[in-house]
């Protein structure tokens, strides 16, 4: 611990003076301290445990000194001046003397003008929430939601209306079916309309020989995302060399690259009419995000235990985005320890083509504050909850003298609408770095969550997140429609997932790589695969509408679209070729007959 000690420079608040002296004078002695080392730090108890009996015990002095720093980084008093995840929150946000001076400009650029006053946003929520509560009461004294079901102890069960049972697969029956059609034809012709290798760019454009050629391209993908391993695919692939593959990968694959080239084909595919047909409204576009673990039997910081996941094994977790098109337009790994939650907004941020109307996740990716930042971005935040009942509900203050006797569903406690306005310029300060891209939220909840003690801006966006998230399980309690659209967004991204498996033919459950940035190259890979698949059956799927000339065909493949998945595989050809030619036949290594025993 002392030499990691020496090596850290520290930032402290006012309060922590005391420690920072006493770090520095650590520092000063390279460790061997005395009893002159300063002990206004230490509490009354610890003071006398470190000098017992006349005696100052220096062992004791370093553990309670080490303790101290633990507890002050957890707590957010200390900071490290070099770190990333342990810098101090304000360095994360906006700088605070350009927030003062153009936040006008800041705010107008974030879109933020409709929630400049936190009074006036405050009394709208409080309206809506109200009238909600009415809504859902009157509906269920009417006997107008039959779902809901009342226990003595005041609880209720909820439950969604079965949806109409159709194919799984209804698309299936429209690919090809005498022929598979092989991976490397999918990803060449999907490149052929969007040009997504171009984005493989070289990092030194000045000084580099030449672009790769597209069949080395296209096998790299295929070695990284498929899972199958870079080493094999160099020895198991022809019309590229070795070198030439290898000089691929390791110039021109970057995350920055791959994401920009499944960008590129995300991109074209939204502009075809036909994914259109998969959306439940046409003015509406519902997203989903999920976590699918996969383990990791390299060492690896990224990587972190889970008995329920990986045994005694470690693991990560690749998050995916999905909309109700089958478009995956964002993903990222983290690890398996890490709360889903903070990084629901990354995706929800991530490019300009898949706008988010409507989002939803499982409960590991539910938190107050992801309501909270969903609300003031302008996402609509649905997620499923596993058991509604346990949700608590709140309600403004003002509301407090209200006559709630005859409610059934009632709120459980108040919202601390003081503290929301108290921090409310913090709150926008943070919502404007997000939107204007400057620091991902995923960096600021993970810093926010790392307080040992509730910082106030964390406890501000907990408070005004239980207002919309309040606001949603009354709507979700009123409206099956929207519980049945949850449902399916949900069941849609374990399709995904199933997918995943399918394209991942070498290794379908685990990462061959140790490096967070290569285990997010390979989960890129992996997404681009994916899309080309996608982007390859609208294509095939557009031209095939286009020979249906019968009206009533014309309807049923119309509603097969409209019903079905474009994440389907089952026509193509992943696990490569095999070569029964004469030549291959032949003992090419030489075995010799073996000697028998006697």
């Amino acid at each position: 611990m002392t030499p990691i000690l020496k090596a850290l420079t520290f930032q402290g608040d006012p309060g922590a003076r005391e420690l920072v002296d006493a770090i520095e004078h650590f520092k000063q002695k390279d460790g061997a301290i005395d009893k002159s080392a300063p002990t206004a730090y230490l509490d009354p108890e610890g003071l006398a445990a470190v000098s017992k009996d006349g005696k100052f015990r220096i062992s004791l002095y370093k553990a309670l000194l080490f303790l101290h720093v633990q507890s002050g980084i957890k707590s957010g008093a200390l900071n490290l001046e070099h770190s990333y995840k342990y810098r101090p929150l304000d360095d994360y946000l906006i700088d605070r003397a350009r927030w003062q001076h153009d936040k006008r400009q800041l705010i107008e650029r974030a879109g933020l003008e409709a929630f400049v006053d936190p009074r006036k946003t405050l009394k709208g929520l409080d309206e809506a929430l109200y009238q909600q509560y009415l809504t859902t009461n009157e509906n269920i004294a009417a006997g107008q939601n039959p779902h809901i079901k009342f226990k003595k102890n005041g609880g209720f069960t909820l439950s969604t209306p079965k949806q109409e049972e159709r194919d799984t697969e209804p698309l299936q029956q429209y690919f090809p079916e005498r022929r598979f059609v092989p991976l490397v034809e999918v990803l060449a012709t999907v490149n052929r309309f969007t040009h997504y290798v171009e984005e493989l760019q070289h990092p030194q454009q000045r000084y580099h020989h030449g672009k790769p050629s597209e069949a080395a391209i296209y096998a790299g993908v295929i070695g990284i995302g498929c899972a199958i391993g870079l080493r094999r695919m160099m020895r198991i692939s022809h019309g590229v060399t070795e070198a030439e593959l290898e000089h691929t990968v390791n110039w021109h694959f970057t995350l920055d690259g791959l994401q920009a080239g499944s960008d590129r084909i995300v991109r074209f595919t939204d502009r075809l009419e036909l994914p259109n047909l998969a959306r439940r409204l046409p003015d509406q576009l519902h997203t989903s995000s999920d976590g699918q673990k996969f383990e990791v039997r390299v060492d690896s910081l990224n990587a972190n235990y889970s008995f329920k996941y990986f045994g005694k094994e470690q693991g990560v977790a690749a998050y995916t985005f999905r909309d109700e098109r089958d478009l995956l337009w964002y993903s990222t790994v983290f690890s398996a320890a890490e709360r889903e939650s903070a990084y629901v907004i990354d995706g929800l941020m991530h490019n300009e083509v898949v706008k988010s109307d409507i989002h939803s996740t499982d409960a590991f990716g539910f938190s107050e504050m992801v309501f909270a930042v969903s609300h003031l971005l302008g996402f609509s935040y649905a997620p499923r909850f596993k058991k509604l009942s346990r949700q608590r509900l709140y309600i403004f203050k003002s509301r407090m003298k209200l006559d709630r006797s005859s409610w059934k569903i009632k709120p459980a406690g108040y919202a601390d609408d003081e503290i929301v306005i108290q921090q409310w310029d913090e709150i926008l300060r943070m919502i404007a770095t997000i939107k204007l891209k400057e620091v991902t939220a995923s960096d600021l909840f993970r810093r926010l969550n790392s307080y040992s003690k509730q910082h106030a801006l964390y406890r501000a966006l907990k408070a005004f997140g239980q207002i919309p998230k309040s606001l949603f399980i009354l709507q979700v309690i009123d409206d099956p429609v929207l519980r049945q659209a949850i449902e399916k967004q949900m069941d849609r991204i374990e399709h995904v997932h199933r997918f995943t498996r399918a394209v991942s033919v070498g290794n379908p459950r685990e990462f061959l790589e140790a490096e967070k940035e290569d285990q997010e190259i390979a989960e890129a890979c992996k997404r681009l695969i994916k899309n080309c698949i996608i982007c390859w059956n609208y294509l095939y799927l557009s031209q095939k509408l286009e020979e249906i000339k019968d009206a009533a065909s014309r309807q049923a493949f119309l509603e097969a679209v409209a019903h079905g998945s474009a994440a389907a595989w089952r026509h193509l050809n992943l696990l490569g070729e095999y070569d029964f030619s004469e030549e291959r036949l032949q003992d090419s290594v030489g075995i010799r007959p073996p000697k028998f025993a006697d």
